[in-house]
């Protein structure tokens, strides 16, 4: 079984619990997710099945669009609902003064990694340095922001300010970590109450199933279809054979990337453009071809 799963994964569940249960329903251990979601967060989890796996590297990188529900006046260890809560504040602003600051956050800027995350420093994950309440210094990162705006009114709680907002992002970009950033530009705190993941790529929450309706017998979109959006060459002969066999060809093509497959349609494999010759295209993941 190859191919590409969409997932709507549900709350309280990790990433890796997806990938077991579909492990278990699939009867394969071959599966890889391409983005983690915190447990908090639903939405758009892709999943490459078997020779799909090869794809992982190329979908995470996709850019992401989430909606986020945020809480100003709140702070948080994990900065988000499910944390202990560290402060707490009055606050009030009204909504052009929120969108003043949303809009700030367009382009490139500079984010520091969640404490509470994944991202390993000595070989060790910053969540264990947290959990063993060890110091650590927390690593920055340029991410980009290619959409934010918020989606709902201001709605006045208890002296906090709770509203959604929709954002598009580029891989590695933490939702938490932005709800910080934006509180902060505010001159306040804030942290996450909800996050949903409605886009990665090409793919959508609309094409997405729950893991309760996977079945064994589930179609699963090709390679093909999940590169869709490269630049295709269909090609046979001789040069079937030296793409088959990972050879470096010239970029005639004039591409940073090509999709070569078989005049059936079968994806041989995925180049891109060697960095230290910018004249050349090398393999990047290479296909067995068949059925994929």
């Amino acid at each position: 079984m190859n191919g590409i799963l969409v997932i709507d994964k549900d709350k309280n569940k990790t990433s890796r619990d997806i990938v077991n249960e579909v492990c278990h329903i699939l009867h394969t251990k071959k599966v890889g997710h391409t983005g983690t979601l915190d447990p908090i967060a639903t939405g758009v989890l892709v999943l490459c099945i078997g020779e799909a796996t090869k794809l992982v590297e190329v979908l995470t990188s996709l850019n992401k669009t989430y909606i986020a529900t945020v809480i100003l006046g709140k702070e948080t260890d994990t900065l988000d609902i499910t944390g202990i809560t560290l402060k707490e504040e009055n606050i009030n602003y009204n909504e052009q003064e929120i969108d003043t600051i949303l809009q700030s956050f367009l382009g490139i800027y500079e984010q520091e990694v969640p404490l509470y995350s994944a991202i390993k420093i000595n070989g060790k994950k910053l969540y264990q340095y947290a959990r063993e309440k060890k110091d650590i210094s927390l690593p920055k990162r340029e991410v980009t922001i290619t959409k934010i705006e918020r989606i709902t009114p201001l709605q006045k709680e208890n002296g906090k300010i709770i509203f959604s907002f929709i954002c598009e992002v580029s891989k590695g970009t933490y939702i938490r970590s932005l709800i910080r950033d934006i509180a902060l530009k505010l001159n306040t705190i804030g942290c996450m109450q909800d996050l949903r993941r409605i886009r990665q790529g090409t793919f959508e929450i609309k094409d997405a199933i729950k893991v309760s309706s996977l079945t064994e017998n589930t179609t699963l979109l090709s390679i093909s279809e999940a590169l869709k959006t490269y630049p295709k060459e269909y090609i046979e002969g001789d040069f079937l054979f030296k793409i088959q066999n990972g050879n470096k060809i010239f970029n005639t093509y004039q591409k940073d990337y090509i999709l070569f497959c078989t005049k059936q349609n079968i994806p041989i494999a995925l180049y891109k453009i060697d960095e230290k010759d910018k004249k050349l295209l090398k393999p990047w993941k290479m296909f067995k071809g068949g059925n994929i």
